[in-house]
Parts: structure tokens; sequence; C-alpha cells
């Protein structure tokens, strides 16, 4: 367990140090007006309160990812853990927190607008069309999950689509009420809960000194489908909230929209990633136990929210395991509006369409919903429908965090900030996601393209390059420009 608390007082190290270079090399002003004063309209521009921001902030990027995908990613070993502390520090909490500071300083613009601005206008065309499907597969996943692990743990029996239809019900609730009436006001009870669950497992941690790998024995792959299942880039893909992701970067519009101060970016942003990057590793790490020789419960061939239930009822008292499987699904359903909110606003912004009257909100989160519903009865009536949902939101979840990242290097270069703290994660963001895309094999839904693990890296490093080689030129064209 030495290597568990050695990653755990990193992640802490790196927000009190990292976190802090970050903030300045951004600038954060605290005499600056923020939207939530200059722009308030009493339904997405809300003040409110600093930890109430930060927890809805917390519960919106972490729903299940910091869980079932840390789980998933912890059977390749402990390079899980590498890729949860570094990808937090650099990678995860700087993202995040830049692009919701550079949402503050343009009116709580959405991430495609954001692309726009620094990319250029068919960036910002494709990426407003490719963020809305993925918040939509967000929403699927996160109606999906929930209703199964309520199902499995509390009715079984029941017909699936009872549940679907209460927590899709619910979702269009929550993303029509204004921010401040039944987000900002239950979701920070759901983001306690969260934490406690992560608590609860630390307490086990101590009572019951699991054998958790070092990482001195070695990195070596141990999944146990190794073969198809490399590390590079297969683990970097399975964990992502728990690390760094895209969807993040779509919830921080949302909060910066409420914020009343610049200083609160630190603890909201780069804190909640930092947060989630804790939650993510107490999972790896129990899961680390129950995937070894040592474990009391083989757990091989299970699904992440199976073995949710296995951690909970192994280690925990009936009450706690059940109100652990609980936070599981709080956790699912809180994302899952927000992401369907933050796909009305951004659908917003590309129409202009103030979102102030509830007539509005509606013509826009209607048919919205209606695609939701349509792929949710899918996911259902195929076996493997839901599966095929989940790896297209995992690898589009880190396609954006790489344009993202590649945003936020522009807007470093064009204002003469170090931008090599973005450049590096967007290259080996391109590299992962491209790696995935050119090797994943071509299935029955054209998942990938299916080229050997030689070739797709040697392409993947080729657009690397070229993505590389096309920032360059465009920041000595603009260093040109400002020159003459």
């Amino acid at each position: 367990m030495i290597t568990f608390f050695i990653a755990l007082a990193v992640l802490i190290i790196g927000y009190l140090i990292y976190g802090k270079i970050i903030e300045k090399l951004f600038g954060a002003d605290p005499k600056r007006e923020t939207p939530a004063i200059t722009m308030a309209d009493g339904v997405d521009y809300v003040p409110m309160k600093p930890w109430r921001i930060f927890l809805i902030q917390f519960l919106n990027i972490a729903g299940v990812g910091p869980i079932i995908g840390a789980i998933m990613g912890a059977q390749f070993g402990t390079a899980s853990f590498l890729w949860i502390v570094l990808g937090s520090i650099f990678a995860g909490a700087v993202h995040d927190y830049l692009a919701g500071m550079i949402s503050l300083r343009t009116k709580g613009a959405s991430l495609p607008e954001i692309h726009g601005i620094y990319l250029g206008n068919g960036v910002k065309q494709v990426m407003r069309g490719f963020t809305v499907i993925l918040m939509i597969l967000v929403g699927v996943v996160f109606v999906n999950t929930p209703a199964t692990l309520l199902i499995n743990n509390f009715t079984p029996g029941w017909n699936p689509y009872v549940w679907v239809i209460i927590i899709l019900a619910y979702y269009l609730i929550a993303t029509l009420l204004p921010i401040d009436k039944l987000i900002g006001k239950i979701y920070p009870i759901f983001g306690i809960l969260l934490l406690g669950m992560a608590v609860a497992i630390f307490v086990a941690f101590i009572l019951y000194q699991p054998e958790i790998p070092e990482i001195w024995s070695g990195l070596q792959n141990r999944h146990p489908g190794a073969a198809h299942n490399p590390i590079f880039p297969m683990m970097f893909i399975s964990i992502a909230c728990g690390a760094i992701s895209g969807f993040h970067a779509t919830q921080s519009p949302l909060m910066a929209r409420c914020m009343v101060n610049e200083k609160q970016g630190r603890p909201i942003f780069y804190g909640a990633m930092i947060t989630e990057g804790v939650v993510a590793l107490i999972w790896a790490a129990a899961a680390a136990y129950f995937f070894g020789p040592d474990s009391v419960v083989n757990v091989s061939g299970m699904s992440g929210a199976a073995i949710v239930g296995v951690i909970a009822n192994t280690w925990f008292t009936p009450v706690i395991a059940v109100i652990t499987i609980l936070g599981v699904i709080s956790a699912a359903v809180t994302s899952g509006d927000t992401a369907l909110r933050s796909a009305r606003l951004i659908i917003a912004d590309f129409l202009h369409f103030d979102q102030k009257p509830i007539k509005n909100r509606l013509i826009v989160a209607i048919p919205m919903f209606a695609v939701t519903a349509i792929i949710l009865v899918y996911s259902l009536a195929d076996a493997k429908g839901f599966d095929m949902i989940w790896r297209y939101f995992a690898w589009a979840n880190q396609v954006l965090a790489m344009v993202t990242l590649w945003a936020i290097t522009v807007y470093l270069s064009q204002n003469k900030k170090n931008y090599f703290v973005t450049l590096i994660p967007a290259m080996f963001m391109t590299m992962v996601t491209m790696t995935y895309i050119f090797e994943f094999p071509a299935g029955k839904y054209i998942e990938g393209v299916g080229f050997s693990s030689v070739v797709a890296p040697i392409i993947a490093g080729c657009i690397t390059i070229l993505f590389t080689v096309l920032f360059f030129n465009f920041r000595r064209k603009n260093n040109n420009a400002l020159q003459s």
C-alpha cells in the first residue's frame, strides 16, 4: 500500500504547487467582473457560493467515470496509478482549469465557441456537432448505467424501461429548471456522498490492509486479455475521468457562469479535478486488490458496475453498502442531466437563442431528448448496443480533450504565456486517440480502422507531428502579423 499513499500525497502536493503555477500563468484577476454579475439572467447565469460551485463541478465531472473507469483501468496494473496521478496533475486539471477560465473571460462561452475562437470557424462548426453528439451519448450512458444498477440491486425483475423513463423525465426537468433551483440545492449533497464513498474505502484500506500492488513490482500489463488490450492506448482510454476528460471542459462553462471571482477558479476547476483523481486512485487501488491473487471474490469477467457491488458488499456493512451503491447511482444521474444541459446551451449558443423564456428552452430540449430516447431504446434492444455506445463515448471523450488542449495551447501562445504546459499534453493525447482509432478493430459499427499495433502508432505519430507543425506555423504567422 506504500505506492497508494505516495500517489495520494503527490496528488495533494500537485494541487498546492502546480495548481498555483497554472493559476499564476493564467493571471487570475479578483477585480475583474464575471459573467455571473454582468450577464445575470436567473436561469444559467446565477451567482452562487464557491463551496457550492465546487461540489457541483466535482459531481458534474465525476459521474461514474472515476469509479467504473478506474476499476476497469486497474486491470492494467500499477501503470494505472501513474496515469491517474500524472494525468490529473499535468493534463486533466490544467485542461479543466484553463478551459473554465477562458470561458469565464469570454462571457461563459460554451466549449465549441472557444474552439472556434482559437482554432477557426471550420473547427467550431465541426466541434459543435461533435460535442452535442458526445453530450447525448453521455446522457444515454448515464441513464443506462443507473437504471441497470437499480434493477440489479434493488428492483430485480423490473422492466428496464420503467427506470429509463423515470430517469429521462428527471433529466428533462433538471435541464430546463434554473441552475440554482435543483442542481444548486441538492447536488452539493450528492457531491458529499460521492466523497464519503471514497473515504469509506480509504477506511477499509486501514482496517483490512489489502495487498495492493506496488509500483516497484513492475509496470507490466496485468490485463487478463493483455494481447488485445495493450496499455497504450487502451489504459489511457479506459481511465478518462480520473486523469483527463474532454467532458469536463463542457461542464466548466456551466460553473463559469456562476462564479463571482476569478480567484475561485483554482479550487473549483483545478481542485475538483484533483479531487476526482483522488477518488479514482482509491477505487483503482481497491479494484487492484480484487483483481489480484489474494482477492476473496473472483471478479474475472465482471462488469465495472458489478465490481462496485462486490467491493461494497465485501468491505462494508449492509447499510453502508447500500449507501455506496446509491452514491454511484446518484453520481451517474447527476452527470447525465448536466451533460444534456450543456448540450442545450451549446445548441442555444449556436442558434443565438435566448434561454431565459421556458418556451425557448423547450424548443431546444425536446428534439434533443427525442434523439436521446431513440438511442436508449436501441441500446436496450441490442445486447451489445450499450457496449458499443460506451466505446464511442470513451474515445470521443478523449478526442474532445485533445482538441480542447490544442485550443488552449493557441490561447496561451497568443497571450505570450508558457504554452508548453498544454502543448505536451495535447501531443500526448493526439497520439493516444489517433492510435486507438486506427488500431481498434473495424466491427459492425465501424468503431475503428483495424490497423496493426505497429502501423497504428506510426500513423498516429505522423498526425501528431502534423498538428504540431501546424501549431508552430500558425504561431509564426501570428507573431509576424503582430510585428508588421
